[in-house]
């Protein structure tokens, strides 16, 4: 059998690497027809309200619909859903839940202020969304852990209405498990809807359901293409593209480990990268007879296959800290350092969305029941952004007050600076709080 992914040594083929790895943005969502395509249903839709939105879920959804409420699942379907999953699921996802909420609980942040002594009072507050719109992708697989990632972060923020949409699994609708998620996780609004058309209609409303302040949750290129376009008009959390994962693996990595690590990023979507970095290539030779192995045994093969063969790769490093270099400029969302001693790799690896420190800290594990948030920066954006948080459901809101003696503290310093950048206004509005007689 042909080898299952491409090898590459540093730093013979670092040009190779360096392409392999080069951060892609989110530019490709919204290129060419794609884009054309979304702009046109985000045009539809804001002109054409619910009939638009219809006319493209009976047309890509399949929905048979009169109306958007057609399109909603009743609460009691979400309650009969739960109540079907077997046991094991139901204790799963009740444990993944709670630790999701523990882990986000230590994010809420309290308006603060303080008093200097010039007489301003100086602070944050802080106030929740009022009304979001949740994402949670459909077709080739159920996500209901996406929709806890995403639900009870808001909840914890305290948001008031909570809408998600989430294609069709089947003629009969939503997925069952996700439906069971979102009556877990208290969602009690969603609707049978993706695409660009399900995006357009968070965001501009229609005639019976009102639009949404921001919008969260991964989605597919028409997706991501309708949120970047749409940003602006509406809040978003993130412009996601496929996911990915960089392994760091030592000569101690089980073997079979390794190659389940990147099969199970490489499963998500044939776009997935999976890229693995060992100092060993007698290591790396074992890992890729895994791969080998472990591949023909999994029911997503053929994606997998795709996604190994055209955006993985075993990387050959000098050393474990060239590979931490690496990482740094890919950006990834998932980097797992599965080494015997993660500790001094952790504190040079700056960019990325999730580090996993040890074998057997699995990404797998975070995609699930660790209790940290799934919904991360990809295509490079791990530069700049950060995991999807309880911050992302709130506002921050500068607060200022003073005394007549601080605004005249001030007064002069600003005047001189207004007048420095050629604005005369500010500066006598300024000095206007000099004189309290006018």
């Amino acid at each position: 059998m042909a080898a299952p992914i491409r090898r590459l040594k540093d730093p013979g083929d670092a040009e190779a690497i360096s392409a392999l790895l080069a951060p892609s943005g989110a530019a490709w969502a919204d290129a060419g027809e794609t884009g054309e395509y979304v702009a046109q249903v985000i045009a539809r839709v804001r002109e054409g309200g619910s009939a638009a939105v219809l006319h493209y879920a009976r047309e890509l959804d399949g929905a048979d619909a009169e109306g958007l409420e057609d399109l909603r699942a009743p609460p009691e379907l979400l309650r009969q859903a739960w109540d079907a999953l077997d046991g094991a699921a139901r204790e799963a996802l009740s444990l993944a839940q709670r630790r999701i909420q523990a882990y986000h609980e230590h994010q809420v942040q309290a308006d603060w202020s303080y008093q200097d002594d010039i007489g301003f009072r100086l602070g944050q507050r802080l106030t929740p969304l009022s009304r979001i719109g949740l994402y949670i992708p459909g077709g080739r697989a159920a996500y209901p852990s996406t929709l806890l990632m995403n639900a009870v972060p808001a909840r914890i923020a305290g948001v008031g209405e909570i809408v998600a949409i989430s294609p069709a699994a089947s003629a009969d609708g939503i997925a069952p498990a996700v439906l069971a998620a979102a009556h877990l996780a208290g969602v009690g609004c969603i609707y049978a809807l993706g695409g660009a058309h399900g995006i357009a209609l968070l965001a501009h409303g229609a005639e019976s359901f009102e639009p949404v302040e921001k919008i969260v949750g991964p989605g597919n290129r028409f997706v991501t293409a309708a949120k970047r376009q749409l940003y602006g008009a509406v809040g978003i959390d993130s412009l996601a593209g496929p996911s990915e994962v960089a392994v760091i693996a030592d000569a101690g990595t089980p073997p079979r480990w390794a190659a389940l690590d990147l099969c199970a990023q490489a499963e998500h979507d044939p776009d997935a990268r999976a890229v693995l970095f060992c100092d060993s290539g007698a290591h790396l030779d074992r890992i890729e007879a895994a791969l080998l192995a472990e591949m023909d045994q999994l029911p997503r093969r053929s994606i997998i296959s795709a996604s190994l063969r055209d955006h993985g790769a075993l990387i050959q490093v000098e050393r474990l800290t060239d590979a931490v270099e690496w990482c740094n400029r890919m950006a990834p969302e998932h980097l797992q350092l599965a080494v015997q001693e993660p500790g001094a790799l952790a504190e040079r690896a700056r960019c990325t969305g999730a580090v996993f420190l040890g074998m057997h800290a699995c990404e797998a594990l975070g995609d699930y029941t660790a209790g940290s948030n799934h919904v991360l920066p990809t295509a490079g954006t791990a530069r700049f952004a950060s995991p999807l948080g309880v911050g992302d459901f709130r506002r921050r809101t500068s607060v200022i007050e003073c005394t007549p003696e601080g605004a005249a503290a001030l007064a002069g310093p600003t005047a001189v600076l207004a007048r420095l950048e050629g604005l005369e206004a500010h500066a006598r509005a300024a000095e206007s709080r000099l004189n309290r007689d006018e």
